[in-house]
């Protein structure tokens, strides 16, 4: 009898298996084992062409997927029926013609999304705009910085933030400034918009630790250019890569203040597990070796995980030169530029292309009085790096290992070599069975790199799978939010306009 009882109140929940200090949460109702080293395709959508499904956005009380559709004719956003990601279909266009230009990012939120619009003069300020995921309505429109790449809502819902990228016009006459821009759901969608400013008077102190300020303007506050955000899961602090000046910005969100800094210092290619191969006309194919070469991180996409009541920051390590018109180029190939001989003693042979003669490097570090180059230093650093998201200290990075794993699944772009190589842009975390995983995009070789990050001071490797034209998108769904009731991982290309949808094996 007391069985029975005790079967009764189980299944009535009544009595609970868990500890009195636990808390049950969707993950552990919708708990699904799988195994995260086993991701395959199971669906491919082609929303349109070059420039459409560059980013997209999941709504779990629809089954919708939002995804950016920008062309030469419509800039707008399709809705795409996700209730069976292996029979979607475009339910939905929603224009942007109304609001401004391009659309570059999208963030859903408690049955709304939020779109950021850059204007249609892309130095003047931009919108987001909000829209209900039922019908499609709009909710709110808020005007923020100028040319805002990307928007995300803090995971609480009560604030959305855009990184307002600022970029200059093509003949760099009109450089708008960099800002962050924060949003208030609760007060009627008010915005504050922030520039760094306050933090002009300590350029050369950040510049020493490799923070870059640079430009034809050579202005500390318009050449700052965030690119993209990520929010604490208490909702209490932002982080957002400042992608072209190779740092960090944090946020506090209560006093709605960027209270740090973080540059992000450079990469030693001449140390062990750091080899690269900088050249693609050496007749081999991702062959590295030691180089007298610095790489800038200048990460695009950027996640943060917490563990231990630590945050650590992953970021994708793109990097990004400035190129306006013939106005300013900053790129040049080491065989264009004057090597200081008492410092490259080989300089004629570093010159040539089967060496580094074809690397690109930036023209603006490493010049001496003299108009020699003393130092090289390559855009971006050819992996994803973990930053202490309390202090900015690094505390690991992929090295070498992108490319590695590149070569050995016979993907590597050989093609890219002289430039960024397989260029890490996208990233995102997220819970895969009982493991956290970080999933980073690879834009040159059409791929994306899965890691266990469960230490998150030591990634592991798990699987490297193919994906559409440079992934830009990268966005995991959850088991207990997917349709399917299995973890999703949702790749959106912007250079064919695929999205790609991959499920894991269950255990």
């Amino acid at each position: 009898m007391k069985k029975l009882l005790l079967m009764f109140l189980l299944a009535s929940g009544l009595v609970s298996c868990k500890k009195d200090n636990e808390t049950q949460t969707p993950e552990d109702e919708f708990f699904v084992n799988e195994d995260a080293s086993t991701f395959s395709e199971i669906a491919s959508f082609k929303v349109g062409g070059a420039g459409a499904a560059e980013i997209s956005a999941f709504d779990p009380s629809t089954n919708r997927l939002f995804v950016v559709n920008n062309n030469s004719t419509e800039n707008r956003i399709d809705v795409i029926d996700f209730k069976d990601p292996a029979n979607m279909s475009v339910i939905k266009s929603i224009p942007m013609l109304p609001y401004g230009g391009a659309v570059n990012s999208l963030s859903v939120s408690g049955g709304n999304v939020a779109a950021a619009i850059e204007s249609v003069n892309k130095q003047a300020n931009g919108k987001v705009v909000v829209f209900k995921t039922s019908d499609y309505t709009k909710v709110a429109e808020a005007t923020v910085g100028a040319l805002p790449d990307m928007v995300t809502y803090t995971p609480d819902g009560k604030f959305i933030l855009t990184a307002n990228e600022g970029e200059p016009s093509a003949d760099y006459t009109n450089d708008p400034e960099g800002s962050i821009s924060i949003i208030s759901v609760e007060n009627n969608y008010a915005v504050k918009t922030m520039n760094f400013a306050a933090f002009a008077g300590q350029k050369d102190a950040l510049a020493a630790k490799g923070f870059r300020v640079f430009g034809p303007s050579n202005d500390f506050v318009k050449d700052i250019e965030p690119e993209y955000i990520t929010v604490s899961e208490d909702s209490k602090a932002a982080w957002v890569t400042l992608q072209e000046n190779n740092g960090i910005a944090k946020v506090d969100l209560a006093t709605q203040t960027i209270t740090q800094i973080f540059p992000l210092g450079f990469k030693d290619y001449s140390v062990d597990g750091n080899e690269i191969d900088p050249s693609d006309r050496d007749s081999k194919v991702g062959v590295p070796a030691k180089w007298p070469v610095k790489g800038i991180y200048m990460p695009d996409a950027i996640a943060v995980f917490t563990n231990n009541n630590t945050p650590y920051l992953f970021t994708a390590n793109e990097g990004d030169a400035r190129e306006y018109s013939n106005v300013f180029v900053e790129a040049k190939r080491v065989k264009d530029i004057v090597l200081n001989p008492a410092v490259f003693p080989n300089a004629a042979d570093l010159r040539k292309d089967e060496q580094l003669g074809r690397l690109n490097i930036t023209s603006t570090l490493g010049m001496n009085a003299e108009g020699k180059y003393d130092a090289l230093y390559s855009f971006g650093a050819r992996s994803f790096s973990v930053w202490n998201g309390n202090t900015g200290a690094q505390v690991f990075d992929s090295k070498n290992e992108l490319d590695a794993k590149a070569v050995v699944a016979g993907i590597y772009d050989d093609s890219r070599s002289d430039d960024k190589s397989i260029e890490p842009e996208g990233l995102s975390i997220g819970k895969v069975g009982r493991k956290i995983v970080a999933f980073v995009g690879m834009e040159r070789i059409d791929a994306v790199a899965i890691y266990d990050i469960t230490d998150p001071a030591k990634p592991t490797f798990l699987q490297m799978i193919k994906c559409g034209d440079a992934p830009e998108g990268v966005l995991i769904i959850p088991a207990s939010k997917s349709p399917t009731k299995k973890s999703l991982l949702v790749v959106s290309s912007e250079d064919d306009g695929i999205v790609k949808v991959f499920t894991p094996k269950t255990l």
